[in-house]
């Protein structure tokens, strides 16, 4: 990708800024907006990069898809997006979303999302071929599924078991039909401090395009 060197390490004192200057160059995607995907497995970590990288880009909104989503609706909430939350921003106005409640199974009350240079759209399916024109750039968390899932299920506890045996046969569905990882700008892996950012797939025209059709790493999974 131009502007990127082949690989370089995010470390939270000194790379997470530069990130954040290569996405405020952007052009706006959305309206003024600079949306941002960032896609992953199911407990591969976009929360936590997300938060980061949100600090270093001085507060920047992150849009949760857990707050999109819902129990009868795990892939189904493309209209529910785009209505809600791309078109008002598409259109320069705040957006307002229901979020979905996961322990009392409902949707709130309209929560607004103004208007800003960058917002993060964070979770599984953020990089999906529906929302892919609307966004900046996307991001894609290299790391295995099978580790993600299970340190998912270990974050979320017994009470969650249910509902990990149906996320993950869903999430498996979803990525064979839409993946996201081959469509990447860049591939953010988590190290033990930081992370390593590297050209995507979809930044960087070459054999891995061609290769990579799956959202799995083939050495890594």
């Amino acid at each position: 990708m131009e502007g990127v060197p082949p690989s370089y390490r995010l470390a939270p004192a000194t790379a997470l800024p530069g990130l954040a200057r290569l996405l405020r160059g952007l052009p706006p995607s959305c309206g003024p907006v600079r949306l941002i995907g960032v896609d992953g497995h199911a407990g591969s970590g976009k929360s936590t990069f997300c938060g980061q990288l949100a600090d270093a880009l001085g507060g920047a909104p992150v849009l949760h898809l857990d707050d999109i989503a819902s129990h009868d609706a795990l892939f189904a909430w493309t209209e529910r997006l785009l209505s809600q939350v791309v078109e008002p921003l598409g259109r320069g106005e705040t957006a307002h979303y229901t979020p979905y409640d996961w322990q009392a199974r409902g949707f709130g009350p309209p929560r607004p999302l103004p208007p800003a240079p960058v917002i993060l759209v964070e979770g599984v399916g953020a990089g999906r071929r529906a929302l892919r024109p609307h966004l900046a750039h996307l991001l894609w968390l290299e790391f295995p599924h099978e580790d993600a899932w299970a340190r998912g299920q270990l974050r979320d506890g017994e009470q969650q078991r249910e509902f990990w045996a149906g996320w993950v046969p869903a999430e498996r569905r979803h990525f064979a039909d839409d993946p996201s990882r081959p469509f990447a700008d860049l591939l953010v892996r988590p190290l033990r401090r930081g992370y390593e950012v590297l050209p995507g797939p979809g930044g960087s025209p070459g054999p891995d395009q061609d290769v990579t059709h799956g959202d799995g790493p083939p050495a890594m999974c």
